[in-house]
């Protein structure tokens, strides 16, 4: 019998995770990129995390910068930015980790499913073929096959280029 190890998700299941003070989608500072609150990407419209707590490998989290929770009160400029932005976390996705597909899903409203109403954000979810097998269904468990640190290095050179 193999084990996979996934010993950064515990504090989650249990509902122990300590809850971020602020807004998650609103790092301090203005940085680009920061390894700390797995911040990839900001600029003045957007900002890209990776999800602490994924569904799978590079589960990105891609949010307008601006605090509102419907897709309603987005400005034209912010669309625009927020649809570029899945478009080139898609290409990134697929160039760097190879899945077989993506999952890109918006949940407005806790009971839509949003674990954060109060803040607009895209899920990005990469997915291959036989990824989440009998243990999802069976327990509830899913595993995630890279150290998310790794990851974050992997996927952080090519957002940081969207800024030059």
């Amino acid at each position: 019998m193999k084990n996979l190890w996934t010993p950064w998700r515990m504090e989650h299941v249990q509902g122990l995770a300590q809850k971020p003070e602020g807004c998650l989608f609103e790092p301090p500072g203005n940085q680009t990129e920061n390894k700390e609150y797995l911040l990839l990407y900001r600029d003045p419209l957007i900002v890209i995390l990776l999800n602490r707590f994924p569904y799978a490998n590079g589960h990105l989290l891609v949010a307008p910068c601006r605090h509102l929770a419907d897709i309603t009160e987005l400005s034209i400029e912010e669309h625009q930015a927020l649809m570029a932005m899945l478009a080139n976390s898609s290409t990134i996705l697929r160039n760097r980790l190879h899945p077989d597909g993506l999952n890109i899903g918006l949940n407005l409203g806790q009971v839509a499913g949003a674990g954060i109403a109060d803040h607009l954000h895209f899920h990005v979810v990469p997915r291959w073929q036989d990824d989440h097998n009998f243990m999802t269904v069976l327990a509830d468990v899913r595993a995630i096959p890279q150290h998310i640190e790794a990851t974050f290095d992997l996927l952080l050179p090519d957002f940081q280029q969207l800024l030059h």
